[in-house]
């Protein structure tokens, strides 16, 4: 049985959070096989709320402590999607 997790993560301040953000996330870049960031942008205004959303892989042990560490920094929410299935 093969397994994703895909996590959803909401920034409430990714200018003030971004450097631990990046911190957590590189820590755990192994079980990272997807991600993708984005946040509103003009000409007028750089939102400081960011959205990002990771595809991880490998061991869910890993993923939790991944989750876990997130959930230290302030201003960040998280939602998951988690994904078992079979290749025929």
């Amino acid at each position: 049985m093969q397994q994703t997790m895909i996590l959803g993560i909401l920034v409430f301040d990714r200018i003030k959070e971004a450097g631990r953000t990046q911190e957590v996330l590189s820590k755990h870049a192994d079980v990272i096989r997807t991600r993708l960031g984005f946040h509103e942008l003009s000409d007028t205004v750089c939102s400081r709320v960011g959205t990002i959303v990771l595809v991880l892989q490998g061991d869910p042990v890993k993923w939790q402590q991944l989750e876990e560490d997130l959930a230290q920094i302030g201003g960040v929410e998280i939602k998951k999607i988690h994904f078992d299935y079979m290749f025929k």
